[in-house]
């Protein structure tokens, strides 16, 4: 973790991207994938993720998403509301979701989609995926409905939950 430095916010934030940048290209180096995040709270905090894909077995380990899990993690929430995320390169639908899930308020990026295809990332095609009408998508998401179970039950239990944390 590190502390924004006193300086404008648009040199803080060409700052930020450019650590960024600079942890993406070190996880090459790393044995990782090109691609890095920072996420600075609304009250300076800053948290580094990198790409941990090929390192974890885990496809959903972008660099935007380890960074949001550190900052959730380290700050012991998973409200991340007023806080800007920066990336080496455009997120992936996945991380965009990740960063609308956490509330994060701005996303800055340097790299776009169209770069990262060039280098072989298939980014591009997720974009597409979803600008694809449903019965032409190549992969089918189909509602179908449970055997012997109401397809409600999990959400009238989280109705009647006392304990709940919203989210």
């Amino acid at each position: 973790m590190t502390t924004t430095p006193s300086r404008t916010s648009a040199q803080a934030d060409r700052l930020f991207l450019s650590r960024a940048v600079e942890l993406a290209a070190q996880n090459v180096l790393d044995h990782g994938g090109p691609f890095g995040a920072v996420v600075v709270t609304a009250d300076g905090r800053a948290f580094d993720g990198v790409n941990r894909v090929t390192a974890s077995n885990d496809p959903t380990a972008h660099a935007e998403v380890t960074a949001i899990r550190t900052a959730c993690r380290e700050l012991g929430t998973f409200d991340l509301t007023g806080a800007t995320l920066y990336s080496s390169c455009e997120p992936c639908p996945m991380c965009l979701a990740s960063a609308l899930w956490a509330r994060i308020a701005c996303v800055q990026f340097a790299a776009d989609r169209h770069d990262a295809a060039s280098a072989g990332f298939d980014d591009a095609v997720f974009y597409d995926y979803f600008d694809t009408p449903v019965e032409e998508r190549s992969m089918p998401v189909l509602h179908t409905e449970p055997e012997g179970v109401s397809r409600m039950a999990p959400f009238e239990q989280w109705a009647a939950f006392a304990q709940r944390v919203e989210y």
